[in-house]
C-alpha cells in the first residue's frame, strides 16, 4: 500500500519516492500512470478533489493530471505521459502548490462551516463537494432560513478570524469511543486520522487541511437549494471567495452601468424594467388581437364562397406562427363554413391549417402532406393543424395546390 505522506503533512510540496509499478494505457484515450512507495499526491476521496502536480526524473518532467486510489490502497498518478519513467527507479514529486492551498482552505473551511451548523441549530452534514468553482455541503434538515444561513456564516468567520489551531492526530478506535465526533466514520479502521479545530471542531478525515484557521480565509455562504434529502448550501474560502466577490462586483457594475444606477438599485431597476416588460406584451398581445380581427374582416369580406363555403388561402412575409394562428382561430369563429390555409414566408417559416367545426376535411392530414413536400415537423387534429417547414421556398405553391384539391 502507497504511503500517504499528506496524512502526516499537509504543507509538503515535494518528495522523492521510488516507482512499484508502471501501468502502461490501455487504450488510445487512456494515459499511463505509475505507482510510488510513498506520495504527497492526494487522490480524489471524501468530497475532495485531487492534486496535480509533476513527477520528475532526471531531465524528463511528466504532467501529473489525475490521481486516483484503487480498491487495494495502491494510487496510481495518472500521466501525461510518461517518458523514461521504469519501475524500480527513483522520481522526485512536486505538487501544484496553488491547487494544494485552494484544496486545504476550501476543506478546511467545510469542517468549520459544518461544525457551525451543528453548533448553532443541531443540523449535520451528510456530504461535501468540492467543485471548481465553488464547494457545497448537503445538510440533512426539512427547514433552512436565510437567518440560520447568515448565522452559521458569521460563526464560520469569527472561528476563522480567532485563527484557531487545526491539528492532526492518530488514535485507536478504542482511544476514539467518547470523544464526541461531530462525524463518525463510515468504515472501521484500526487507525483514525481526526482533525482537531481548537474547542471547536473534531472530525475523522483524510483531506488536506491548513495548520491554523486564519489560513482559511473568509467564508463566504453563496446559494441554498432545497434537494431531495435536505439542503444544499454552496461556499467559497479564501482566495475562492476573493475571485468570486471580484467577479460578481464587475457583473453588478456592469449591470449598474447598463441601466444607469448604482449596484444597489439594480433589483428596483429589474422589477421596473420587468413591470414595462409585462404592460408591454400585454398592449402588444392586444394589438394583434386587433390586427387579426381586421385581417379576419378583410380576408372573410375579399373571399368569395364556393359550395358554401370560403376557402381563405393567404401567406405573409413579415408575421409569426403566433400571428397566423390567432387569426386563424379568429376566421373558423366568425364564420361556420370558412377554411383557413395560412402561411409565413419570413424565417422562421410557419403554417397553420384551419378549418370551422363541421367542415369535412382534415386539416392534420392535410398538414402532413404539405410538409412531406417542404419537408420539417408539424401536425394536429381534424379542425386545426400546424407545422414549420424547413425552407420558405416552394411554400406559397404548396398551399395554393392544397387549396384548389379542397375546391374540385
Amino acid at each position: 500500500m502507497t504511503e500517504r505522506l499528506y496524512y502526516d503533512d499537509s504543507f509538503l510540496y515535494e518528495f522523492d519516492a521510488d516507482v512499484l509499478d508502471l501501468v502502461p494505457a490501455s487504450n488510445p484515450d487512456s494515459r499511463p500512470a505509475v505507482i510510488l512507495d510513498r506520495t504527497a499526491f492526494y487522490p480524489t476521496s471524501g468530497g475532495q478533489v485531487f492534486d496535480t502536480g509533476w513527477i520528475l526524473q532526471a531531465n524528463n518532467r511528466s504532467r501529473v493530471l489525475d490521481v486516483v486510489e484503487r480498491d487495494d490502497g495502491q494510487i496510481l498518478h495518472i500521466l501525461e505521459n510518461a517518458g523514461p519513467i521504469q519501475k524500480g527507479t527513483r522520481v522526485h514529486g512536486l505538487i501544484d502548490i496553488d491547487r494544494r492551498r485552494d484544496h486545504m482552505q476550501q476543506h478546511s473551511g467545510q469542517h468549520v462551516l459544518s461544525a457551525a451548523f451543528v453548533r448553532l441549530f443541531n443540523v449535520p452534514t451528510v456530504s461535501f463537494h468540492m467543485g471548481v468553482e465553488s464547494c457545497s455541503i448537503d445538510l440533512d434538515t426539512k427547514t433552512l432560513t436565510s437567518a440560520q444561513v447568515e448565522s452559521a456564516e458569521t460563526l464560520a468567520n469569527d472561528v476563522a478570524m480567532e485563527n484557531r489551531t487545526v491539528s492532526i492526530r492518530f488514535v485507536t478506535q478504542e482511544e476514539a469511543r467518547g470523544l464526541g465526533f461531530r462525524k463518525i466514520p463510515p468504515v472501521e479502521r484500526d487507525r483514525l486520522r481526526l482533525i482537531d479545530v481548537g474547542d471547536f471542531d473534531l472530525t475523522a478525515c483524510g483531506g488536506t487541511h491548513v495548520s491554523a484557521t486564519g489560513a482559511i480565509g473568509c467564508i463566504l455562504l453563496r446559494k441554498t437549494e432545497k434537494t431531495r434529502q435536505g439542503w444544499r448550501v454552496e461556499f467559497v474560502c479564501g482566495t475562492r471567495a476573493v475571485a468570486t466577490a471580484r467577479h460578481d462586483y464587475k457583473v453588478l457594475a456592469e449591470a449598474g452601468g447598463l441601466l444607469s444606477s448604482h449596484i444597489w438599485d439594480i433589483p428596483q431597476q429589474v422589477r421596473k424594467l420587468q413591470e414595462e416588460s409585462r404592460a408591454s406584451r400585454k398592449s402588444r398581445e392586444q394589438l394583434l388581437e386587433e390586427l387579426a380581427d381586421l385581417n379576419a374582416g378583410r380576408l372573410l369580406g375579399e373571399t368569395p364562397e364556393n359550395s358554401a363555403r370560403k376557402i381563405i388561402v393567404h401567406t405573409f412575409p413579415d408575421r409569426d406562427l403566433t400571428f397566423i394562428k390567432l387569426l386563424a382561430q379568429r376566421l373558423t369563429r366568425q364564420s361556420a363554413g370558412v377554411v383557413a390555409l395560412l402561411g409565413v414566408t419570413s424565417n422562421p417559416p410557419a403554417l397553420v391549417f384551419a378549418q370551422s367545426p363541421g367542415q369535412p376535411f382534415d386539416m392534420g392530414a392535410l398538414m402532413k402532406d404539405a410538409l412531406a413536400r417542404l419537408g420539417g415537423r408539424g401536425g394536429g387534429s381534424k379542425d386545426m393543424a400546424q407545422g414549420g417547414p424547413a425552407q420558405s421556398e416552394g411554400l406559397e405553391a404548396a398551399v395554393a395546390e392544397l387549396a384548389a384539391r379542397l375546391g374540385e
